[in-house]
């Protein structure tokens, strides 16, 4: 059962910005007529579309570390739904060889030599650092393929500093949400 998510958070103090509070609501009650009206799979919400959500910024507007702490609870209970889901559809074979298949495209990816894993921007554009992005994927490769522990919420929190003809940073996203839904997959 998904935990009960707050229609209300702290606001940041006068003067600095937060999170649109509407557009915080308006997604929170769509989120939970998905959730307890969704099942069939009718619902344009999942965890994916959960992970991708960005509101504007706004004075006043919500706290941003309690709306994300939310929104990663709700993300968690959406995985959960969907992997049971899956699990009854294709059994748990079916299910964790998904798993173990994007996790190997990760491996793989991971694998490639330092300051060449993603692409570059130009030397115009700001991308992610690769020294921070490569410090993260050395920690990734510990974890698939040494089992070294590490957290969901690491991969979440990643920053990386900005960096003309850094990496680009669509790529870099694509591979964590891959590895945030290989980790949930296997909780």
């Amino acid at each position: 059962m998904m935990d009960a998510v707050s229609s209300t958070f702290p606001t940041v103090p006068k003067g600095r910005r937060g999170y649109d509070v509407s557009e915080v609501e308006d997604f929170l009650a769509e989120a939970r007529a998905a959730y307890t009206g969704g099942a069939d799979g009718s619902s344009s919400i999942d965890a994916a579309r959960i992970r991708r959500t960005a509101f504007t910024m706004r004075k006043g507007g919500y706290s941003t570390a309690h709306v994300d702490q939310a929104l990663e609870r709700l993300e968690d209970a959406f995985a959960s739904r969907e992997r049971d889901k899956a699990v009854s559809r294709s059994g748990d074979e079916g299910w964790y060889g998904e798993a173990r298949s994007a996790a190997e495209e990760i491996v793989s990816r991971l694998d490639r030599p330092l300051g060449h894993r993603f692409d570059r921007v130009s030397v115009l554009t700001v991308g992610y650092h690769p020294k921070d992005v490569d410090r993260l994927a050395r920690r990734l490769q510990g974890y698939f393929t040494d089992g070294k522990p590490l957290s969901i919420d690491d991969v979440r929190g990643s920053v990386f500093r900005p960096k003309r003809g850094g990496y680009r940073e669509a790529q870099v996203d694509v591979l964590l949400d891959a590895v945030v839904d290989v980790m949930l997959a296997v909780r």
